[in-house]
């Protein structure tokens, strides 16, 4: 089971990194251009965080690197720092910004500042992606 997740959740990395950028594109050309707001765009990227996130908690519960390996000893241990605490807290604060950023644009009028707020959440949470990537398995597959 364990093994099928991570293979799902390493998958679904491409698919959350993508949906993001096409949703940040699109609304940057639409905050650059004057034109509306597109709610569907943004709702892209939520959704695929969404997606994401569901998987990354059950994979987390399941895998030897998650949970069960929180402890004292492990924080020493940079990689499995990085897996138990690290990325999912990262993460966690990433999906919460696009959860937000969508959110505060949706209760908008004005389609200049709804792209705008909707840019702003969803490049930090990019930033904040793209920072606990565990570089050193991915793409999967190459180390295992």
């Amino acid at each position: 089971m364990y093994i099928g997740f991570k293979h799902l959740h390493s998958t679904l990395a491409y698919v959350l990194l993508a949906g993001l950028l096409i949703s940040i594109l699109y609304v940057l050309f639409a905050y650059i251009q004057n034109k509306g707001y597109n709610r569907k765009m943004a709702l892209l990227g939520l959704i695929c965080a969404h997606l994401q996130l569901v998987v990354g908690l059950i994979t987390y519960f399941v895998s030897p690197l998650g949970i069960k390996a929180a402890s004292g000893e492990a924080m020493k241990i940079s990689t499995s720092r990085l897996y138990f605490l690290e990325h999912p807290l990262m993460m966690l604060i990433a999906i919460v910004l696009i959860t937000v950023g969508y959110s505060k644009a949706k209760k908008l009028t004005i389609a200049k500042k709804q792209n705008g707020t909707v840019l702003a959440f969803y490049l930090i949470a990019l930033i904040f992606i793209l920072s606990r990537i565990p570089w050193q398995v991915w793409p999967p597959g190459l180390a295992g």
